[in-house]
């Protein structure tokens, strides 16, 4: 059976979020996420990279500022949601995402 995630770039997340409180996993989006108290915060994405959910309000200075692109569902660009490649900054986005995650009501 083909996976549709990149394993070893969830294996990564996954030894990040290791020690942190209220993580679980989920498959959605084609890939593996990893939500915070219920709340979506980085996924091993099924497009290769990531997928890191942000402060909305960041989205455009974090697209303007690094290499990563705003989502697109159906066509439409969705803001708080940014596609990343899965690099040396690795640890960063996913703590940007766990950060924004804990920020919301949990689930």
């Amino acid at each position: 059976m083909a996976v549709a995630y990149d394993e070893a770039v969830a294996e990564q997340i996954r030894k990040l979020l290791a020690r942190k409180q209220g993580v679980t996993e989920k498959k959605m989006f084609g890939g593996l996420a990893f939500l915070v108290n219920g709340n979506m915060a980085v996924s091993a994405s099924g497009q290769g990279g990531l997928l890191v959910r942000v402060d909305p309000e960041e989205s455009d200075a974090l697209v303007a500022s690094t290499r990563a692109t705003t989502m697109e569902m159906r066509g439409r660009q969705m803001a708080g949601w940014l596609r990343v490649d899965a690099g040396d900054d690795l640890p960063e986005w996913v703590e940007r995402g766990v950060s924004y995650a804990r920020s919301l009501p949990a689930k």
